[in-house]
């Protein structure tokens, strides 16, 4: 067990970003090497990589969607989705608005990792324009697109894992989290227009000189028609994993222009991240570690329900943020079985977990991707992140639970 712990606590090193000295690896190429340890030393065999470790499933549906955003980014979906919500706003407070109810949108369609890829930087644009400060808007990027991804299976990849383990369908998990999601949303614009009410005082806004972007109304068609036609098919209870590499194969095939193109916009390191997690992750479980960390917190998980859910979700949000959402879903998953209603232990994991990474800048890769795509006007510190972040994530994640709790 201890091998497997120490193997996993390198590798949760490289997860958060942290430099070891003489060691020049990142969150990918550790992941990876990690699962070359399990292996190594013996803590997991080749062939269960192949045939246990490794949740082929979730790779499929997350290398499906990828494809899909791929295809409404080159048709400048994302960049027109956003100008239109811009354009309609009148005052600051409106356009803070507008902006987290856009990515929290698009975030429950598509992967909110590629959203806030695509919406930065005409959000940074509109808002030097308009001679705003970007620091709540960012914010806004982030924290609406997290908190939107919670309402469907293919918003972010910790729900595409909890989806493949649960077997949850589609409609299941979108008809119990969608109001959760929207709840926390709301929350998330609420407490935003609170912190920032003193810089973003009521007055017009004159963003109307910004034009709008180009876009390919030809493959624009085909994209959203497909990703309907995707969407369709998961409400029917169709497999997601497949349905999304269908819906990838045909756009392939219809986008009238190379397919290299779409291609070269898929993270396939990310991919790569994910497979290196999931030997790290079989390896902690199958030594016993994952049921001995269980054992230190199943003493106060005693009582009906909703206290059982109470007590997860709030660890969940801790240990997302000490071991990263996505690795503690895997090992999380463990656990499930140990309480009374499993199928709400899933969906609170799913909500809980995404909530979590609004809590630290690390804390989601969506939160990385805004605040590197703004370079030095997206400067921020661990701790005044965390100001606005422990808010948000606080009032955001009891919000969303009660209306889980509530309504499933």
């Amino acid at each position: 067990m201890w091998l497997a712990l120490a193997i996993f606590a390198f590798t949760w090193l490289l997860v958060l970003g942290t430099k070891i000295p003489g060691v020049p690896l990142d969150r990918p190429s550790g992941a990876a090497t990690g699962a070359v340890l399990m292996v190594a030393f013996g803590v997991v065999t080749p062939a269960e990589v192949y045939r246990e470790a490794i949740h082929h499933e979730t790779l499929v549906l997350l290398l499906g969607m990828m494809i899909l955003c791929a295809y409404l980014a080159e048709a400048g979906f994302f960049r027109w989705a956003s100008w239109q919500a811009i354009h309609a706003a009148k005052t600051p407070r409106r356009l803070l608005a507008g902006v987290t109810l856009i990515c929290a949108a698009l975030s429950a369609l598509l992967v909110n990792d590629t959203v806030c890829l695509m919406v930065t930087p005409l959000v940074l644009q509109v808002v030097d324009d308009a001679d705003l400060p970007p620091l709540p808007y960012l914010l806004a990027v982030a924290f609406g697109a997290n908190a939107g991804s919670a309402a469907t299976p293919t918003g972010n990849p910790q729900n595409m894992i909890v989806a493949t383990l649960s077997g949850l369908t589609f409609s299941e998990f979108t008809l119990s989290l969608a109001p959760a999601a929207l709840a926390a949303t709301l929350v998330v614009l609420g407490v935003l227009l609170v912190l920032f009410r003193d810089e973003l005082r009521a007055r017009p806004l004159a963003v109307s000189h910004v034009a709008p972007p180009p876009v390919d109304r030809a493959l624009l068609a085909r994209a959203v028609g497909t990703l309907a036609a995707v969407a369709i098919a998961f409400v029917a209870g169709a497999d997601l994993a497949w349905t999304a590499m269908a819906g990838a194969a045909l756009l392939l095939a219809i986008g009238g222009r190379p397919p290299r193109q779409a291609l070269e916009r898929v993270d396939w390191v990310l991919l790569l991240f994910f497979a290196g997690l999931f030997v790290v992750i079989h390896g902690v479980g199958k030594s016993g570690a994952a049921d001995a960390m269980f054992a230190a917190i199943s003493p106060w998980i005693t009582g009906g329900p909703w206290w059982e859910m109470a007590v997860f979700g709030t660890a969940t949000v801790v240990l997302s943020n000490l071991f990263s959402n996505v690795p503690f879903v895997l090992l999380a998953a463990n656990w499930i079985p140990s309480f009374s209603d499993p199928g709400l232990a899933w969906k609170v994991l799913a909500l809980t977990s995404t909530l979590a990474g609004n809590l630290t800048i690390v804390g989601s890769v969506a939160n990385v991707i805004v605040f590197e795509a703004a370079g030095s006007r997206g400067a921020i510190s661990f701790g005044r992140f965390l100001r606005f972040g422990l808010p948000v994530t606080a009032l955001g994640t009891l919000v969303g639970t009660l209306a889980l709790l509530l309504l499933r």
